[in-house]
């Protein structure tokens, strides 16, 4: 892992593959949540009001922030030292296939590591609900944002992002076998994807939400009271929870005041 300066380019600074792995994430997260703060503002996209945003959540803006920044803070350093133990090369990673079979294979990593990271996620998560000293010592602190917004997608108790984020992430590169170039672009897509189940909003024309069940009102209804025992799923799908039983399919009510209400299906059939 290295940051020099390349003769061959006119001198011009070579940054590897691992820092990048390491920091891109992390700026993707901030400039991202940036994004959906502000489209915060826009109350008919909101699955909440401004309102209940301020009012229900039970810790303050500025913990959120710090609590973000020190579980990145130790991904970082699980990043880093996953990167040195496994000693992968990302330049070298990207000449031995070429092509379409190149693609084949990244696109084969990729889904892979989505499936090994949703399956750690899920039966951890569920378990930290279903055990009770782990929920109200460790997970409950995730779900003080009972109105979730686009930066408090991390927030969680540091051992909490240990397991579930940071040792989920690295089981998902060591079981793809994805070089430090492709983690690049697969932990900045997770990043985005987590991003988004939490942004609160319900914006027109979100491919995430056409192409994935598992969006911002699937996850919101977790964050209620009445959703707390379903959709653990996270990040990507939603077959967990249909396999076994904890999927609750949601529909969205317009507000009269605007925006949209995610509530459980059955709930709105005589609405």
């Amino acid at each position: 892992m290295s940051i020099d300066y390349d003769d061959h380019r006119g001198g011009g600074l070579h940054v590897s593959d691992e820092i990048l792995g390491t920091i891109v994430p992390i700026v993707v997260y901030w400039l991202y949540s940036g994004l959906y703060c502000m489209l915060g503002g826009m109350d008919k996209y909101r699955l909440h009001t401004k309102k209940d945003e301020d009012e229900k959540n039970l810790v303050s803006k500025k913990e959120v922030i710090k609590g973000v920044l020190l579980q990145q803070v130790v991904q970082g350093v699980i990043a880093t030292i996953l990167f040195a133990v496994t000693g992968n090369d990302g330049d070298s990673d990207g000449n031995q296939h070429a092509g379409l079979v190149g693609f084949l294979v990244l696109a084969r990593q990729l889904f892979v590591g989505m499936m090994v990271l949703d399956t750690w996620q899920y039966f951890m998560h569920r378990y930290m609900h279903q055990n009770k000293f782990l929920y109200k010592h460790i997970h409950s602190q995730h779900h003080r944002l009972v109105v979730p917004y686009a930066f408090g997608a991390l927030y969680n108790h540091p051992l909490e992002g240990l397991i579930l984020d940071t040792i989920g992430g690295a089981l998902a590169f060591l079981f793809s076998g994805m070089s430090p170039r492709a983690s690049i672009f697969f932990f900045s897509f997770a990043t985005i994807k987590t991003v988004d189940d939490h942004c609160g909003l319900w914006l027109p024309g979100n491919l995430f939400h056409i192409v994935f069940k598992n969006n911002s009102a699937y996850h919101d209804i977790h964050h209620q009271l009445y959703g707390s025992k379903y959709n653990f799923s996270q990040p990507f799908f939603v077959t967990w929870d249909r396999i076994l039983g904890t999927h609750m399919p949601y529909a969205l009510v317009n507000r009269p005041e605007g925006g949209y209400e995610a509530r459980p299906a059955k709930d709105c059939k005589d609405d």
